[in-house]
């Protein structure tokens, strides 16, 4: 695909998200599994059912551009979960690995928020109303689970992390 114009870098951009958030689906599974903590364990598999959303509302918006989307690997998801499994292979106690699951998923929250918001702005500055709605109410979700994933850490039992470490 050559980049020509804004329409250009918007699917391209549409493109990298779905990709990300394909990934995310499989992430969050594991995230749930690995996951001592109920709560959060609970949190992440509520997030999978919402990327089922996001991508709906990505082919949605897709439908509307009359076009197939091309399978562009997104290289900032992509780092963000060989980050998460290079923690996970260092063998971390379970209560470690709840946190680390929380930071985490925090990071991927904050790339989406980005893109999601760039991606509305633009749908906007191009006039299609319609595809920059279905992007905010992914961008809306995405910040919602932010600020859910923020109250989880910060009500953790840290207590309990330190205790298991003293031990």
């Amino acid at each position: 695909m050559t980049m020509e114009s804004l329409r250009d870098m918007f699917v391209h951009d549409l493109e990298d998200i779905r990709y990300a958030e394909n990934e995310l689906l499989d992430a969050l599974e594991q995230l749930e599994q690995q996951t001592e903590n109920e709560e959060i364990a609970q949190a992440f598999s509520e997030h999978r059912d919402e990327t089922e959303g996001h991508i709906d509302r990505i082919d949605q918006v897709f439908e509307m551009l009359d076009q197939e989307p091309e399978r562009e690997e997104c290289e900032g998801i992509e780092g963000l979960l060989e980050e998460h499994q290079e923690f996970v292979d260092m063998d971390p106690d379970g209560r470690l690995l709840d946190v680390h699951n929380l930071v985490a998923a925090q990071k991927t929250e904050h790339y989406e928020i980005a893109a999601y918001g760039n991606l509305a702005l633009l749908a906007d500055r191009l006039g299609m109303e319609d595809a920059g709605d279905l992007l905010h109410e992914n961008l809306e979700e995405e910040e919602e689970a932010l600020s859910k994933l923020a109250s989880l850490t910060e009500d953790h039992d840290y207590a309990a992390t330190i205790e298991s470490e003293a031990n």
